[in-house]
C-alpha cells in the first residue's frame, strides 16, 4: 500500500498536472498543436536523446542481452497487435498507431523516475532502464516514423524523410561519442542539457494540448484493446521470456517494470506530427497512463514477490 501511494504522489501526479497545464492553456489560447509537435521532434527530442546516449555508461554484454530481450518481446507484440487491428475492423493508418501504442512505452519520462524509486537509485537497475530507454526511442524515431509516413507516402519516401531527421543523427552522435569518449565543449554540452531537460516537461504538455482537442465520444473500444496490450500482454511475454532466459533478482526486476510502463507520449506526438489520428493516438496515451497508476502498482508487487 505504501508502495502504491508513492507511486501515485510521486510520479503519477506530476505527470497529471503537467497535462493538465497543457490541457487549460489549450482550451484557453488554441494554440497549434501540430507546431507544438514539430518543437518535440525537431529541437527538444534529438538533445534528449543526444544527451542520454553520450552520458550513459553502458556495458556492452548488457546491452546485447537487453537487446535481445527487447526484441523478442517488440516482435510479438507487434504481431499480436496487428492480427487484433484486423479483427476489430481498423483501418491501415488506425492498424499503424494501434500497433505503434502496444510496442512504444513510456520507458523515460515514466519508467525512469518508477525504477529511480522501486531500487532505489540502484545504478545496476537504472543502467537496465536506460538501456530500454535507448532502445525505445531508436525503435520509435526510425520504425515508427517510418511506417506512419509509408502509409502515406510511399516507402521510399518514408525513408527519405527519415533520413532527413535530427533525432537519427543525435542517436548517431551521442553513441559514436560515447564510444570513442571524445569531450564535449561546455559551449556545445550546457546548452544541450537544458534542451534536454526541457522534453520532458514540453513532451507532456503537448499531450495535454491534444487531449483538450479529442472527441471522447467515439473511439473509446478501440482504445481498451489498446491498454490490454501495453498494460498486460506485454509484461505476460515479459514475465515468460524472463522464466524462459532463467533471468533473477534485480535484472529480472527491472526488466519486468520496464515492460509495463504505458504508451509512450512520443507515439502521439509523431502521430500529430504525420497527421496520422493523432486524436486516437492521444487518447490511448491518455488512458494508458491514467490506468497505469494501478497496473504499475501491481507489476511493482508481482516482481518482488516472483523473483
Amino acid at each position: 500500500m505504501i508502495d502504491f501511494v508513492n507511486i501515485v504522489r510521486d510520479i503519477i501526479l506530476p505527470i497529471f498536472i503537467i497535462i493538465a497545464i497543457g490541457y487549460i492553456l489549450q482550451r484557453k489560447f488554441k494554440m497549434n498543436v501540430p507546431t507544438l509537435a514539430k518543437i518535440n521532434m525537431y529541437f527538444l527530442v534529438p538533445a534528449f536523446i543526444f544527451v542520454k546516449l553520450y552520458s550513459t555508461e553502458l556495458s556492452f554484454q548488457l546491452f546485447g542481452f537487453v537487446l535481445l530481450f527487447f526484441i523478442i518481446i517488440i516482435v510479438i507484440l507487434y504481431v499480436l497487435s496487428t492480427i487484433a487491428a484486423r479483427v476489430i475492423g481498423l483501418k491501415n493508418g488506425e492498424t499503424i498507431t494501434f500497433s505503434n501504442s502496444a510496442i512504444f512505452f513510456n520507458s523515460g519520462n515514466y519508467g525512469v523516475p518508477v525504477n529511480d524509486l522501486v531500487f532505489k537509485g540502484d545504478p545496476f537497475a537504472m543502467s537496465i532502464q536506460v538501456i530500454v530507454l535507448t532502445l525505445q526511442n531508436i525503435l520509435i524515431f526510425s520504425y515508427g516514423v517510418f511506417s506512419l509516413q509509408s502509409a502515406k507516402i510511399g516507402k521510399l519516401k518514408a525513408m527519405q524523410g527519415y533520413l532527413k531527421m535530427p533525432v537519427l543523427y543525435a542517436m548517431l552522435t551521442g553513441i559514436l561519442l560515447n564510444y570513442l569518449s571524445v569531450p564535449i565543449p561546455s559551449f556545445v554540452w550546457v546548452p544541450a542539457n537544458y534542451i534536454a531537460d526541457a522534453m520532458v516537461g514540453i513532451a507532456l504538455f503537448t499531450l495535454g494540448a491534444q487531449v483538450a482537442e479529442i472527441d471522447f465520444k467515439a473511439g473509446l473500444s478501440k482504445v481498451y484493446w489498446s491498454l490490454g496490450f501495453r498494460l498486460l500482454v506485454g509484461p505476460a511475454i515479459a514475465l515468460g521470456l524472463i522464466y524462459l532466459l532463467d533471468i533473477e533478482g534485480v535484472f529480472a526486476q527491472a526488466l519486468f517494470i520496464a515492460s509495463s510502463m504505458p504508451t509512450s507520449v512520443n507515439s502521439a506526438i509523431i502521430a500529430e506530427e504525420y497527421n496520422n489520428y493523432p486524436g486516437f493516438a492521444a487518447q490511448i496515451v491518455l488512458f494508458s497512463t491514467i490506468f497505469s497508476s494501478i497496473t504499475v502498482s501491481i507489476m511493482i508487487y508481482l516482481a518482488r514477490i516472483l523473483f
